[in-house]
């Protein structure tokens, strides 16, 4: 019993100083280690977690609107109409804050460089893919003759490509996509369906005329002229593989110019579908004058990348420019003492152009009969007929 009871305190004393020692030792680095890899994964975790953040929260808000667009085209397609969701105050004012005009400058400029010509057809043969070209309507169709982005975005188109029509009043002035058209309604514009402008907002003061009017009257019914008449507008989208040339829709006479200094948002439909008062704030130029029936108003509408407006017959005319402010307007007049007629334009004339697609407005008076020939949403082509009495 004794000499067990010694086998066993040999053995514990053994094991306490040899093997407990070296376990201890052991455990000392495991822990050691556990420590640092903890450290090391926890300082990792805080050098990604606005990484891990950003990627979660842009992957989950994406999900949410494709869920929400999945959810609308599934009542589309039911036949109930999805009221627009418009964009919040502050949503608005961030989108507001990115510098789209400086953006938009640094892209004009950009365009303006000269390309090496064994790079031209690649970049442009990408972009023709990608927005839907059709390079057979255009005057010159190699692509190694358009020095710059800028040339091929402005690229003139041979004669027959566009017959104008004769038989209808007015003619579309661009190609584009038709957002919205139809008569104005209690000094609302629609810019797509459901959503609104103000007239007086997006036109600015009526100080380019001197016809007196009542007091009493409305900003729209100040700018009817003819007794009985209406006022109707028509809305194009100009998308980037559109031909940017804008032309006169038809026979009439610019008067004035108004130049507003606007911000740079993105025209497309699902934009203007989200901000109201979209054309409000952006960049624009409107010619206002008259043609046979009245009234009759042209606005370009500027855009994200659209390093400017060009009017032909206005060389002074410069958009996009860091020496104006918004919020504030340009006005120039045409009529002078030499000239009391202002621009006479034929329908078809060449008008302007824009660096990229855009937005052209139209806002006119009209007889109670005059009828468009358009549909929402429908692909038109300058020159076809958009409406006549």
């Amino acid at each position: 019993m004794a000499a067990a009871v010694c086998v066993f305190w040999y053995k514990n004393l053994y094991r306490s100083q040899i093997y407990l020692p070296f376990q201890y030792q052991l455990s000392r680095r495991y822990s050691a280690n556990v420590r640092r890899l903890r450290a090391a994964s926890t300082g990792v975790m805080v050098r990604l977690r606005p990484l891990y953040f950003l990627v979660a929260s842009g992957g989950g808000y994406t999900g949410y609107r494709q869920y929400e667009k999945y959810k609308d085209h599934q009542l589309e397609r039911q036949g109930i109409e999805v009221p627009p969701k418009l964009a919040k105050p502050l949503e608005v004012a961030l989108y507001k804050s990115v510098p789209t005009r400086l953006l938009s400058r640094a892209w004009g400029r950009l365009n303006q460089v000269e390309l090496p010509t064994w790079l031209r057809k690649p970049i442009y043969s990408l972009y023709i893919w990608t927005f839907g070209v059709n390079m057979k309507e255009a005057a010159v169709e190699d692509l190694h003759q358009y020095r710059n982005l800028s040339e091929f975005f402005r690229r003139k188109l041979k004669p027959q490509a566009r017959p104008v029509c004769d038989s209808h009043s007015m003619i579309s002035p661009s190609d584009g996509k038709i957002l919205h058209f139809g008569r104005v309604k209690n000094c609302e514009v629609e810019q797509v369906k459901g959503v609104t402008y103000s007239l007086e907002s997006f036109l600015g003061p009526r100080t380019w005329t001197d016809r007196k009017s009542s007091l009493s009257s409305s900003f729209q019914e100040q700018l009817v002229r003819k007794k009985g008449n209406e006022l109707y507008h028509c809305v194009i989208y100009l998308a980037p593989g559109d031909y940017h040339c804008f032309h006169s829709p038809t026979d009439w006479s610019v008067y004035h110019r108004r130049h507003f200094p606007g911000s740079l948002m993105s025209v497309n439909p699902g934009i203007a579908r989200w901000i109201k008062e979209l054309f409000c704030y952006n960049e624009r130029v409107v010619l206002t004058g008259g043609w046979q029936h009245g009234f009759f108003s042209l606005t370009a509408v500027g855009a994200t990348n659209v390093g400017s407006i060009r009017i032909y017959f206005d060389r002074d005319l410069q958009t996009n420019s860091p020496r104006y402010s918004k919020g504030s307007h340009n006005d120039v007049s045409y009529i002078s003492g030499r000239n009391q007629d202002g621009i006479a334009l034929r329908k078809g004339e060449q008008l302007g152009e824009f660096n990229l697609g855009s937005t052209i407005v139209l806002i006119f008076e009209a007889p109670k009969d005059f009828c468009f020939n358009l549909k929402a949403g429908q692909k038109i082509h300058f020159g076809e007929a958009m409406g006549s009495l």
